[in-house]
């Protein structure tokens, strides 16, 4: 399945693979999101897998939230490698 991204409000939803031959759409869709909003959820429960290259780019935007003071929230069970990176982030 390719990549789906469905909003309302500030609530995004994030649907199939998020890898390296997508990751551009990803990016372009939260591209300065963070100048028009104060919070932002993206929920990966219906994320099927996710490379480097989309942990990377969530990575990314909870820096760009930290360094603009925003609130951001990333919910459901989705890939154990982003658990995984920001565990080792945590930890580090």
């Amino acid at each position: 399945m390719d990549l789906v991204i469905t909003s309302c409000n500030n609530f995004y939803k994030v649907k199939g693979h998020l890898n390296k031959s997508n990751v551009g759409i990803f990016i372009n869709e939260f591209d300065n999101i963070f100048n028009n909003l104060d919070s932002l959820t993206i929920s990966i429960k219906d994320v099927e897998s996710m490379d480097k290259y989309g942990v990377e780019a969530l990575s990314k935007l909870h820096n760009e939230s930290i360094m603009k003071n925003k609130q951001f929230s990333i919910i459901g069970y989705g890939c154990k490698e982003l658990y995984d990176h920001f565990k080792t982030e945590v930890a580090a």
